[in-house]
């Protein structure tokens, strides 16, 4: 705590001495209201755009639901520009500003010829290539109708999703997801999972941060994942019901609803969603003895049946205090329940293929999962453009209930049914979390900021195994599995940043300093291990503007990754009879320092953003493999142990390029493409983790308008094989496809969307020890179809969906975090 103190001092005394070297250049208002000429009814989010006498974008603004704009600019000579999608234009030159000065009313004319076109040519894309992030807007890919967080973000440039539902950035799987610019209990206490319940329905759009600024929390050495929730900003009480149904069994509902008053927004998400993912998986392993010749095999195939009801609700409250301040506030609850069954077949065979064994297991798993979470928002502006101060307060909550009976018996040579297992597993945990921020615009080009922030977490796992004795006939408590860890990590952050833009080049400095105070505290045992450090981590961007199609941006990062709960606990924990899997207390963070170079070029029908990027990590986490001789039913048994240990060094090279092309109106293309090399250095044991691996992924994805407007999506993506110290992965192929069809004069749409068509989304896989070496396949989800049915009330589709209103230009776009 003395560290942050200090920070804190320190930060004070510089900036207060950057603020004295900039005086803010007094602002004057340009004022006006904008309304439909035909209608004269006002215009919400016209666009005013301010731009100097040489037609640089200076600064700019959009119109509330009265019409009104307030833009403040320095005195001068502009050229001032009001635009609303389908309407003409209206353009003043060469206005002199030197005091406040009000345009009156503005009336806008409806532009025929835009209006004919509007419906190709002013609709967002489903990428836009931003100078510092990418956004994917999930209202444009139809592919995701009906599904879930997962399926968004698994057509996401940059991102990748494996079929157990991991998720990378630029095949770093150490990425940050945030939920609105914060961590959420929509990730739940199981990423993977809890994102496979978050409909697809509820989100707006999702950013990809790669070189994130000091204002973002240091943790995720890949970068940041910002997913974006809906929230309807339209004047009045509107909204839109969908429904779906699919094969495998999928079907559900939901209902998106907003009321807007000239002082409140009231915003509703709710929705429900029941389905049926049945999957697969096989492994062949060969066992050797010391001189290197073959011992026996095992094969194993295993299916999975999961059936999953979920349960989303959010609801939000957003209150204009005044015309400079805002309330907002958001409960959201969310309850799953599942029912898994897995089968597994093992064949056991000797060195000449003879079957010597045959045993099945079946697990049958029922999981409840339950989130509530209150969050709090206070936003106040201040006269200057830009001077803000926000303030945040959430609490969440996290419930996981599992209970599983594990019946083993034997087939062959003969039948025997081995005594069974029972598994409970309860976590629970709870989040507080406290942020401020305060951004301070220094002149005309300078912008000044500084935070707090407080993240508390609590978690508690008890997991509890019974084994059944056949003599009492009764389960008990197998102490060697089952346990109870207390973890608690509460991470203090303090950050303070400063930007600056000179003519075409700007830059952003930021500083940020994490206390992290960690407790594990284990039951059983009555073993505590504790951990406290402090760690600064500089963040630097530098852009420059050739002009207004091409730029340059170059960014370094230090950045960690911590240890979560599951790394840590110690206690054995096992997918089967002979694979077992525990943590480790004594894993330190990994620490990464990242850099990437970007460019970014603007045609008339393409756009091309790349980037080149290098990141060297020290202490990196990385999972080994032991083996042991166990008895397992009177059986000597090899069971493969596999646990966490700060074990290497890693540095990862790698480029990637993205693009938006339109060749023609009713045809578009989006691609990706990221070709990336890790090289790690490591030794435990004698053996030799070094590895040379080298891997790439692209995207494409196509949308055309068929005759009739009927829209048709392609998506096809490729992962390329990899290889690491000891496993290697094959390359993987998906294609999605989907149809799309406005009814009911555009106010409904019916689509159809066929996942993984061609049924190749599989992991195939091979690892090996000096002892073993196994053959994998893994499938999570089968070939899925949905039929989806969307209807909108009070909705104007085609104009109010296309407003992408005023993007920041010049010096925000190049401060914007």
């Amino acid at each position: 705590m003395k560290n942050i103190v200090l920070i804190i001092l320190l930060s004070l005394c510089v900036n207060t001495l950057i603020a004295k070297n900039h005086e803010p250049i007094e602002k004057i208002s340009i004022i006006g209201k904008v309304i439909d000429k035909e209608t004269q009814q006002p215009l919400e989010y016209a666009t005013i755009v301010i731009k100097s006498l040489k037609d640089e974008i200076i600064t700019g603004g959009i119109t509330d639901i009265n019409g009104l704009f307030d833009v403040r600019v320095p005195r001068g000579f502009y050229n001032i520009s009001i635009e609303y999608i389908s309407f003409k234009t209206f353009t003043i030159l060469n206005q002199e500003i030197k005091q406040t000065t009000d345009l009156g009313v503005i009336s806008l004319e409806m532009d025929a010829q835009a209006l004919s076109e509007v419906e190709i040519i002013a609709e967002k894309s489903t990428v836009e290539i931003r100078l510092d992030k990418k956004i994917y807007n999930v209202g444009k890919d139809m592919t995701v109708k009906g599904g879930s967080a997962s399926d968004v973000l698994d057509n996401v440039p940059s991102v990748t999703v494996d079929v157990e539902g991991n998720v990378s950035l630029r095949g770093n799987e150490n990425v940050r997801i945030l939920v609105n610019g914060k961590p959420s209990g929509l990730v739940g206490l199981s990423g993977t999972d809890a994102l496979r319940q978050l409909p697809a329905d509820a989100i707006e759009k999702v950013e990809v941060i790669t070189s994130p600024s000091a204002r973002y929390d240091a943790e995720g050495t890949a970068g940041i994942l910002n997913i974006i929730l809906r929230k309807g900003k339209a004047q009045g009480f509107n909204g839109s019901l969908s429904a779906n149904a699919g094969d495998p069994d999928n079907f559900g509902a939901s209902i998106n609803l907003n009321y807007r008053t000239n002082k409140a927004n009231f915003f509703n998400s709710t929705g429900y969603n029941y389905r049926n993912a049945p999957g697969n998986s096989s492994n062949s392993t060969t066992y050797f003895n010391e001189n290197g010749s073959i011992s026996s095999f095992r094969n194993e195939k295993t299916t999975y049946e999961r059936e999953n009801n979920r349960f989303n609700t959010r609801f939000g409250v957003e209150y204009l205090l005044t015309d400079k301040s805002s309330l907002t506030g958001t409960v959201l609850y969310r309850k799953s329940d599942g029912e898994d069954i897995a089968t597994n077949i093992n064949n056991q065979l000797d060195a000449n293929n003879n079957l010597n064994r045959t045993y099945q297991r079946v697990e049958e798993e029922d999981e409840v999962d339950e989130t509530i979470e209150y969050s709090l928002n206070f936003t106040q502006d201040f006269k200057t453009d830009g001077h803000k101060l926000i303030f945040d307060f959430q609490y969440g909550k996290s419930t996981e209930n599992s209970n599983a009976f594990i019946s083993d018996f034997d087939t062959f040579p003969n039948f025997l049914e081995n005594n069974p297992e029972r598994n409970n597993t309860d976590e629970e945990s709870k989040d507080i979390l406290i942020k401020a921020d305060y951004v301070l615009p220094i002149g005309e080009n300078a912008q000044f900021e500084f935070g707090f922030k407080a993240d508390l977490n609590e978690l508690t796992t008890d997991y509890l195994v019974e084994d059944f004795d056949e003599n009492t006939n009764q389960f008990f408590n197998n102490t060697n599995f089952s346990n109870t860890l207390n973890f608690e990590q509460d991470v203090y952050a303090i950050y303070s940043q400063y930007g600056k833009k000179i003519n075409k080049f700007s830059y952003l400095l930021g500083l940020r300093a994490e206390t992290t105070d960690r407790k594990i505290n284990l039951e059983q045992t009555n073993e505590s291990y504790d951990k406290n450090f402090t760690e600064f981590f500089p963040t630097v961007n530098l852009g420059l503007e050739f002009n207004d199609s091409e730029s340059l941006t170059l960014g370094y990062s230090k950045r960690l990754r911590r240890p979560r709960s599951w790394f840590l606990n110690p206690f054995e924990s096992r997918t089967s009879e002979t694979y077992i899997r525990k943590g480790n207390v004594n894993l330190d963070p990994t620490y990464t320092s990242s850099f990437d170079l970007g460019y970014l070029k603007r045609w008339d029908k393409f756009t091309l953003n790349s980037s080149i990027y290098y990141q060297h990590a020290i202490n990196n986490i990385d999972w080994v493999q032991t083996e042991d001789v166990r008895d397992i039913d009177g059986v000597p048994t090899l069971v493969i142990i596999r646990n966490p240990i700060n074990l290497s060094s890693q540095d990862r090279y790698g480029f990637e390029f993205t693009t938006n092309y339109n060749p023609f109106k009713w045809w578009r293309l989006n691609n990706s493409f990221n070709f990336f090399k890790s090289v790690t250095d490591g030794e435990f044991n004698n053996i030799s983790y070094d590895s040379d691996d080298v891997s790439w992924f692209t995207r494409m994805v196509s949308r055309v308008t068929l005759p009739g407007e009927i829209d048709w999506q392609t998506t096809g993506f490729y992962m390329g094989p990899s290889e690491g110290a000891q496993s290697k992965r094959d390359g993987m192929l998906m294609v999605n496809l989907a149809f799309s069809k406005d009814i009911f004069k555009e106010n409904a749409t019916v689509s159809l969307n066929v996942s993984d068509l061609f049924n190749t989304r599989k992991r195939k896989s091979t690892s090996y020890s000096p002892t073993t070496e196994s053959v994998g396949e893994f499938q999570w989800r089968e070939r899925q179809i949905m039929l989806n049915f969307t209807y909108r009330f009070n909705q104007k589709k085609k104009r109010e969906r296309s407003q992408s209103g005023y993007d920041g230009g010049g010096e925000e776009e190049m401060f914007k975090a």
